[in-house]
């Protein structure tokens, strides 16, 4: 459910292009999510106060290189690029983690692995230049796909960042980050209705700010949480390969888009470089 939920961010996002302006649909996600999770996280925070102060840092941290910035890059790129182009490149943030944590942290990899990145890292290639990589010669990509990659790139560093995670109940990091991202946000959405790009008021505008609020938001998060807890984070992270399968077909059936050779050939490439990465090297 949480994969499915959140390749739905991808789909909503895209519905939404032109009726809800990406920052403005980013902050009220957030403000929607932080009243949801509130009195969840309440118990908690009383205990957790003073290390949550005491690492605010890296809780800015988290939400500048993650939860604030990935939503919307994703969503100024989905005004300009397909939902199927987005689930498929953040297919790709698995490989990514272990390729910053080898190059950055030092983190111990093999050949297969070594190779499972770059068959992943290949199949967005392949996507991103909608199969001619020739374009990269000339610059001639989707401004859309750029953006996104960009924020597939930060999700990565975010993703290898929670290693450094403040040691406190798993809601009291998540009512932090919210507030965080809403407070790096807010300038920006400032800057958005200074610009004069505002939601068109309709009920359509109104359940998809409701979609992405309570399921990739809310719902998604305390699920994942909660199944880490009961199945661990190996275990957990390999439902993370599912979310392009859900994407991809609720992009055709809910937005008419087109599955082409190209989608097709960066998911093989993709799901075959983490097949690859998780083989276990001889004794």
């Amino acid at each position: 459910m949480t994969m499915l939920f959140w390749a739905g961010n991808s789909i909503a996002g895209r519905a939404l292009a032109g009726a809800v302006p990406p920052v403005a649909l980013s902050f009220w996600r957030w403000a929607a999510a932080l009243v949801l999770v509130t009195p969840l996280a309440w118990p908690h925070l009383k205990r957790d106060w003073p290390e949550l102060r005491r690492r605010w840092k890296m809780i800015v941290a988290l939400a500048a290189m993650g939860v604030a910035s990935f939503g919307v890059l994703l969503y100024f790129g989905l005004q300009t690029t397909t939902a199927l182009n987005s689930v498929v490149m953040q297919a790709a943030i698995p490989p990514l983690v272990m390729l910053f944590g080898w190059l950055a942290l030092r983190d111990r990899v093999n050949r297969w692995q070594i190779a499972g990145m770059a068959l992943s890292l290949v199949g967005v290639l392949a996507v991103v230049t909608h199969g001619r990589p020739w374009d990269l010669l000339h610059l001639g990509l989707n401004a859309g796909d750029g953006l996104i990659l960009i924020g597939v790139v930060l999700y990565a560093v975010y993703s290898l960042m929670l290693r450094q995670r403040p040691q406190v109940h798993a809601l009291s990091l998540l009512w932090a980050t919210f507030v965080a991202s809403l407070v790096l946000l807010a300038p920006l959405y400032a800057v958005e209705l200074a610009a004069g790009h505002r939601i068109v008021v309709s009920p359509a505008s109104f359940a998809g700010i409701a979609y992405v609020a309570i399921f990739p938001s809310f719902l998604s998060y305390l699920f994942y949480n909660r199944g880490i807890e009961l199945s661990g984070a190996a275990r957990a992270s390999q439902y993370l390969h599912v979310q392009p399968i859900f994407g991809a077909i609720l992009a055709v059936l809910l937005l008419g888009e087109a599955f082409g050779p190209h989608h097709a050939v960066g998911m093989v490439l993709i799901l075959a470089g983490i097949l690859v990465a998780a083989r276990r090297p001889p004794a």
